[in-house]
């Protein structure tokens, strides 16, 4: 049987500011039930892998060795804490796919998590731009300085796009509202985020607040498998591509409006599975910034250069469009804690491929895209993923 890694179980808390005191209680609250979905029993696991950025949002590292404090049972499994920006959750999934691809293991407990509420607000900002390139990127709005450059920079290349981006924001917190896991459900309406008011501010540039994704808490979890203990579970969701591509860190040493790395990604793992964007039943993509989804719309070839714009316009990427985008409401929506946002993406996707997405679920969902970035489209992961049972 082939050694190909496939996702046999899930597990996802909820988005948001929550009550959990810090990430090993995150860590906690989906490894078991995680287990229990892929009914796998914990002494089985062959690796863990456990995705959390930190980078100072919280003083405890070390996050592999968390694991087995919440579940005793996996006090000897090895374990080991994968980094990568925003996009660590991907990260650590591939990880653990390769140790089973390379015949190491059968089994793998992947976990992301973050624990972003528990350092003052103020804090954040600077803490996040440990995913840029300090050295000339540093500014006092963190990330959303760097995304308001890079909206600028595409409004005055392509024209003035606001109100395509408050389409966007609409979209994924009206999807949202399905979604029992999401940090905000609530529908925000096209008017409210397309309005500069007290409640909706400008933050960086020409971003206002609704463009921005939230300082979220969370964690989730997916069970990986080979094919041949896979036969034997109940589900089995398998890659029929997956791929990663980098780019340069520095904005400075290429084109900002153009995720280049990103397109690159998409093609290769298209390619890989065979198949064309027109196959897909829908797509979870990383929209950090709504001005991030507008351009990943052109990278994965919805729509040319500088016309992504278009796709949220003429209704393709919303719920009933021609290739659903972000129907469980995206970064935007549903939240981005970010060691956790990887993982997460992959668990919405398989449940609609098993038709377990509950009232967020879309008909006939057979090929489903994920794309996760770290860092301003440097690091870049595309998954495609179709039920194998």
């Amino acid at each position: 049987m082939s050694k190909r890694a496939v996702i046999v179980g899930w597990a996802h808390t909820e988005f948001g500011k929550l009550d959990d005191p810090d990430v090993e209680s995150l860590i906690a609250r989906v490894s078991t039930a995680a287990l229990d979905h892929a009914q796998i029993s914990a002494s089985d696991v062959d690796v863990i892998t456990v995705g959390v950025f930190n980078n100072g949002l919280t003083p405890q590292g070390f996050e592999g060795g968390l694991v087995s404090l919440g579940n005793p049972d996996l006090r000897f499994a090895p374990a080991l804490h994968v980094e990568n920006a925003c996009a660590t959750g991907t990260a650590a999934i591939y990880s653990a796919a390769d140790f089973i691809e390379s015949g190491r293991g059968r089994i793998a407990l992947v976990i992301g998590a973050e624990k972003m509420t528990a350092v003052p607000s103020r804090e954040i900002p600077r803490i996040l731009l440990s995913g840029c390139y300090r050295k000339e990127e540093e500014n006092v709005d963190g990330f959303a300085g760097i995304f308001g450059q890079i909206t600028q920079a595409y409004f005055e290349k392509y024209g003035d796009h606001s109100e395509e981006l408050a389409m966007i924001a609409a979209k994924n917190h009206a999807n949202a509202l399905a979604n029992p896991y999401a940090h905000v459900r609530k529908d925000l309406g096209f008017d409210f985020c397309n309005e500069v008011s007290d409640r909706n501010p400008l933050v960086a540039g020409p971003l206002r607040r609704t463009d921005c994704s939230m300082v979220s808490d969370g964690a989730a979890a997916v069970v990986l498998a080979d094919e041949e203990t896979a036969a034997t579970l109940r589900r089995a969701i398998r890659f029929r591509a997956r791929t990663q591509v980098n780019d340069f860190m520095p904005l400075s040493r290429r084109d900002p409006t153009a995720f280049e790395g990103a397109r690159r990604a998409w093609l290769k793992a298209l390619k890989m599975a065979g198949a064309t964007l027109s196959d897909l039943s829908l797509v979870e993509t990383h929209d950090c910034f709504t001005t991030a989804e507008m351009i990943e719309y052109e990278a994965m070839g919805l729509t040319p250069a500088g016309q992504g714009w278009r796709a949220i316009r003429e209704g393709v990427t919303r719920k009933d469009g021609q290739l659903p985008v972000n129907v469980s409401g995206g970064l935007k929506a549903r939240g981005h804690p970010l060691g956790a946002t990887g993982v997460s993406q992959h668990v919405m996707a398989a449940m609609q491929l098993v038709g377990e997405a509950g009232d967020m679920q879309l008909s006939n969902a057979n090929l489903a895209g994920v794309f996760n970035m770290g860092g301003a489209a440097v690091a870049n992961y595309v998954s495609i993923l179709e039920r194998a049972r």
